[in-house]
Protein backbone atom coordinates (compact mmCIF):
# COMPACT_ATOMS: atom_id res chain seq x y z
CA UNK A 1 0.00 0.00 0.00
CA UNK A 2 1.48 3.31 -1.11
CA UNK A 3 0.30 6.68 0.09
CA UNK A 4 1.71 10.00 -1.13
CA UNK A 5 2.21 12.62 1.58
CA UNK A 6 -0.35 14.96 0.05
CA UNK A 7 -2.95 12.17 0.11
CA UNK A 8 -2.67 11.73 3.89
CA UNK A 9 -5.47 13.49 5.73
CA UNK A 10 -4.49 16.62 7.61
CA UNK A 11 -5.73 16.17 11.18
CA UNK A 12 -4.25 19.33 12.71
CA UNK A 13 -3.01 22.44 10.98
CA UNK A 14 -1.99 25.49 12.98
CA UNK A 15 0.79 28.00 12.37
CA UNK A 16 4.07 26.05 12.24
CA UNK A 17 2.42 22.62 12.49
CA UNK A 18 0.83 20.21 10.03
CA UNK A 19 -0.05 16.77 11.40
CA UNK A 20 -1.27 14.12 8.97
CA UNK A 21 -2.67 10.70 9.81
CA UNK A 22 -3.41 7.65 7.68
CA UNK A 23 -5.48 5.18 9.71
CA UNK A 24 -5.83 1.46 8.95
CA UNK A 25 -2.21 1.32 7.78
CA UNK A 26 -1.59 -2.35 8.57
CA UNK A 27 -1.77 -4.32 11.81
CA UNK A 28 1.26 -5.14 13.94
CA UNK A 29 -0.61 -6.49 16.97
CA UNK A 30 0.60 -10.08 16.68
CA UNK A 31 4.23 -9.31 15.88
CA UNK A 32 5.77 -8.22 19.18
CA UNK A 33 8.72 -5.78 19.27
CA UNK A 34 9.25 -3.57 16.22
CA UNK A 35 12.66 -2.54 14.87
CA UNK A 36 13.38 0.81 13.24
CA UNK A 37 15.55 0.50 10.14
CA UNK A 38 17.31 2.92 7.79
CA UNK A 39 18.33 1.46 4.43
CA UNK A 40 20.56 3.02 1.76
CA UNK A 41 20.07 1.09 -1.49
CA UNK A 42 21.71 1.39 -4.91
CA UNK A 43 19.75 1.26 -8.15
CA UNK A 44 19.58 -2.31 -9.45
CA UNK A 45 19.46 -4.04 -6.07
CA UNK A 46 16.97 -6.92 -6.33
CA UNK A 47 16.02 -9.16 -3.38
CA UNK A 48 14.73 -12.01 -5.57
CA UNK A 49 17.97 -14.05 -5.58
CA UNK A 50 18.42 -13.47 -1.85
CA UNK A 51 15.00 -14.92 -1.04
CA UNK A 52 15.14 -17.98 -3.35
CA UNK A 53 15.53 -20.42 -0.45
CA UNK A 54 12.73 -18.89 1.62
CA UNK A 55 9.20 -20.30 1.37
CA UNK A 56 7.74 -19.04 -1.90
CA UNK A 57 10.97 -17.12 -2.64
CA UNK A 58 9.66 -14.00 -0.88
CA UNK A 59 10.07 -12.01 2.33
CA UNK A 60 7.39 -13.02 4.83
CA UNK A 61 7.83 -10.00 7.07
CA UNK A 62 5.57 -6.93 6.85
CA UNK A 63 7.17 -3.48 6.71
CA UNK A 64 5.88 0.04 7.26
CA UNK A 65 8.05 2.87 6.02
CA UNK A 66 8.81 6.14 4.32
CA UNK A 67 10.88 6.81 1.19
CA UNK A 68 13.30 9.68 1.78
CA UNK A 69 14.48 9.62 -1.83
CA UNK A 70 14.67 7.26 -4.75
CA UNK A 71 12.25 4.69 -6.10
CA UNK A 72 11.53 1.02 -5.36
CA UNK A 73 9.12 -1.51 -6.82
CA UNK A 74 7.71 -4.48 -4.95
CA UNK A 75 6.29 -7.61 -6.53
CA UNK A 76 4.01 -9.84 -4.47
CA UNK A 77 3.39 -13.58 -4.75
CA UNK A 78 0.55 -13.00 -7.23
CA UNK A 79 2.74 -10.86 -9.51
CA UNK A 80 1.20 -7.52 -8.53
CA UNK A 81 3.70 -4.66 -8.66
CA UNK A 82 3.68 -1.41 -6.75
CA UNK A 83 6.16 1.44 -7.00
CA UNK A 84 7.00 3.80 -4.14
CA UNK A 85 9.03 6.98 -4.48
CA UNK A 86 10.27 9.96 -2.44
CA UNK A 87 7.79 11.22 0.16
CA UNK A 88 5.59 8.10 -0.03
CA UNK A 89 4.51 6.19 3.04
CA UNK A 90 4.33 2.47 2.34
CA UNK A 91 3.14 -0.79 3.80
CA UNK A 92 4.58 -3.97 2.33
CA UNK A 93 2.59 -6.98 3.53
CA UNK A 94 4.24 -10.39 3.91
CA UNK A 95 5.00 -12.06 0.57
CA UNK A 96 7.09 -9.59 -1.44
CA UNK A 97 10.36 -8.96 -3.26
CA UNK A 98 11.91 -5.53 -3.79
CA UNK A 99 13.78 -4.03 -6.75
CA UNK A 100 15.50 -0.65 -6.40
CA UNK A 101 14.70 1.45 -9.48
CA UNK A 102 16.74 4.53 -8.44
CA UNK A 103 19.23 5.00 -5.60
CA UNK A 104 17.08 5.15 -2.49
CA UNK A 105 17.05 5.77 1.21
CA UNK A 106 14.13 4.49 3.24
CA UNK A 107 13.10 4.34 6.86
CA UNK A 108 11.21 1.16 7.80
CA UNK A 109 9.58 -0.34 10.86
CA UNK A 110 9.39 -4.13 10.92
CA UNK A 111 8.56 -6.88 13.41
CA UNK A 112 11.97 -7.34 15.01
CA UNK A 113 12.05 -11.13 15.34
CA UNK A 114 10.81 -11.86 11.83
CA UNK A 115 12.93 -9.28 10.03
CA UNK A 116 16.09 -10.19 11.95
CA UNK A 117 15.62 -13.76 10.67
CA UNK A 118 15.29 -12.45 7.09
CA UNK A 119 18.32 -10.14 7.43
CA UNK A 120 20.41 -13.00 8.88
CA UNK A 121 19.36 -15.19 5.92
CA UNK A 122 20.39 -12.40 3.52
CA UNK A 123 23.79 -12.07 5.25
CA UNK A 124 24.41 -15.82 4.85
CA UNK A 125 23.46 -15.67 1.15
CA UNK A 126 25.82 -12.70 0.65
CA UNK A 127 28.61 -14.38 2.65
CA UNK A 128 28.97 -11.50 5.11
Amino acid sequence: MRVAKDDIQVKIQVPGVVLRQRTEFGDASRYGPISGEYFSLAAGVDTTPLFEELEGGVCHCPHWGFVLHGQLTTTDTEGRRETVKANDLFYWPPGHNVKVDADAEIVMFSPQHEHTRILDHMKRKLGV
